[in-house]
């Protein structure tokens, strides 16, 4: 409702400043002519991405900030919104609620085959382009004696929100490393944002999130508690990056937060953008050109960017690629 109401006020400016336009055409320029310029015609698009203090949030900021340069001549208007993850952001711009999301291409996966938690397949669900990998992640407090996958049992572990990419990811793991979630003391779902609190508070042991580095979660917690990120390695671990498609392996680089100062291994997925067929091709070929034009700027907005380039941005996708950006990555001569 209050999105609706902020779309109302700021179409009703628009319509506003277009008459007053109107009403002030001066030196006998007619409509239709060659000097004549036309006023694109507005719009406003919405972008799903997580909590507060992750990347998602950045992430769909940096877009918006973006296309909102040159809403003079596309039209297009962004608003980014902050949601309960990947599951949630999918859900929601099929049901026409947004234009686009972030999510991990994990999920998206799942949702275009009909794997759990989706009951269908989602086969309108369309690829802009990925961003940086995010890493599983399994932060601990230092007293909690949890330095390896095993040792979460008995453990007051946050597996994430429901309907979020942390959960599914988290729940995943657990399952193939043979633990099962009645042996934790906790299988918490907290969102992101109120994870640093809890573990803080000593409410948990550790918590699961599959977030780019760094991220500043993870810094308020290791600035201000001895933490420990603990290895995600093994058999089960090789087991599920054999067998599912999207992930590959991956690492937290050491010197990112207090106290963790040796590379951390695990695996990850990207973070893909995506939207629905029922985007039209000219506002999803918009956004495209805004990101990529913009790129430089792009990859200031947050340290997990630095090294995006149009190569690996088009890589680890896991839908179709939306029409929109086909045509963009065709004119560009990169498809």
């Amino acid at each position: 409702m209050k999105r609706l109401f902020i779309h109302f006020l700021m179409a009703t400016a628009l319509m506003l400043g277009a008459c007053s336009q109107s009403e002030e055409k001066t030196d006998g320029k007619k409509e239709g002519s060659a000097e004549s310029t036309a006023i694109p015609e507005s719009r406003f698009v919405t972008i799903g991405t997580g909590g507060v203090t992750g990347v998602y949030y950045p992430a769909g900021g940096a877009i918006c900030q973006m296309v909102n340069k040159g809403q003079g001549s596309s039209g297009i208007r962004c608003n980014v919104e902050s949601t309960g993850g990947s599951v949630y952001n999918v859900n929601s711009l099929l049901a026409g609620e947004m234009e686009f999301g972030v999510s991990q291409a994990d999920v998206v996966y799942k949702a275009r085959v009909g794997q759990e938690p989706f009951n269908s397949k989602r086969s309108t669900l369309r690829s802009l382009f990925s961003l940086h990998t995010e890493v599983v992640t399994l932060t601990s407090r230092a007293d909690s004696n949890i330095e390896k996958i095993a040792d979460m049992r008995g453990k007051r572990i946050n597996i994430g929100n429901p309907g979020s990419g942390n959960e599914r990811t988290a729940r995943e793991l657990l399952f193939v490393c043979g633990i099962k979630e009645d042996e934790l003391a906790l299988a918490g779902r907290l969102k992101a944002s109120e994870m640093p609190d809890a573990i803080r508070d000593s409410k948990l042991d550790a918590y699961f999130y599959v977030v780019g580095h760094p991220t500043a979660n993870i810094k308020d917690v290791s600035s201000s508690l001895p933490v420990r990120i603990v290895p995600l390695q093994g058999n089960c671990v090789n087991t599920i990056i054999k067998t599912q498609p999207y992930f590959v392996p991956a690492s937290i680089p050491g010197g990112l937060y207090t106290g963790v100062d040796e590379d951390v291994p695990s695996y990850g997925v990207k973070a893909t953008i995506v939207s629905s067929t029922k985007v039209p091709e000219e506002v999803v070929y918009e956004v495209v050109r805004a990101v990529f034009e913009n790129l430089k700027d792009f990859r200031l907005q947050h340290p997990a960017f630095k090294d995006l380039d149009h190569t690996n941005m088009l890589q680890g996708l896991t839908a179709p690629l939306h029409p929109g950006a086909l045509r963009y990555y065709q004119e560009m001569g990169w498809k």
